[in-house]
């Protein structure tokens, strides 16, 4: 039987392999939505806070989580949905932003940005928005005017 002898921090490196179901070169602890693991005697505690209220993914990223961890050994898990402070695209890890632009996916900018978001393809600025909604609510499609691929941009938030 797994316990509390288990480091959290050995639990963060399996959460680490745990993908976004939407976007699955980015881990849900790089996507920064995994906000606390403790455990509570035997049962461990995961807090989770989804990228916006309304997100599709919660229930399978919670799923997830819970096959992950079980598969581990970890008999009791509860995950706590925590709505606030609500999370930001800020909390994306460097790695979780660099993966995204691997995959062809421009991360957020530091800034709130609409026109000439750094193209993932070809790094150029000379970009522009196609539609505000994007494959998911929390993406938005853009086309590069210097190598012509569309591509979608994480919305900063």
């Amino acid at each position: 039987m797994v316990s509390s002898a288990i480091a959290t921090e050995q639990i963060w490196k399996w959460l680490e392999e745990v993908p976004d179901p939407e976007i699955p070169v980015i881990s849900v602890v790089d996507l920064g939505i995994v906000r606390n693991v403790v455990w509570n005697g035997d049962e461990l505690i995961v807090t989770v806070t989804p990228t916006y209220s309304g997100c599709p993914a919660t229930e399978v990223i919670a799923r997830d989580i819970r096959d992950a961890l079980v598969a581990h050994g970890i008999a009791k898990v509860r995950l706590i949905t925590q709505l606030s402070p609500a999370w930001t695209t800020d909390w994306i890890s460097a790695k979780g932003r660099e993966n995204l632009r691997e995959y062809g996916i421009a991360p957020p900018a530091e800034l709130i940005q609409i026109e000439n978001i750094i193209c993932p393809h070809c790094g150029s600025t000379s970009t522009e928005v196609v539609s505000r909604f994007g494959s998911t609510p929390c993406k938005a499609i853009y086309k590069c005017r210097a190598c012509l691929e569309p591509f979608d941009a994480f919305k900063r938030h």
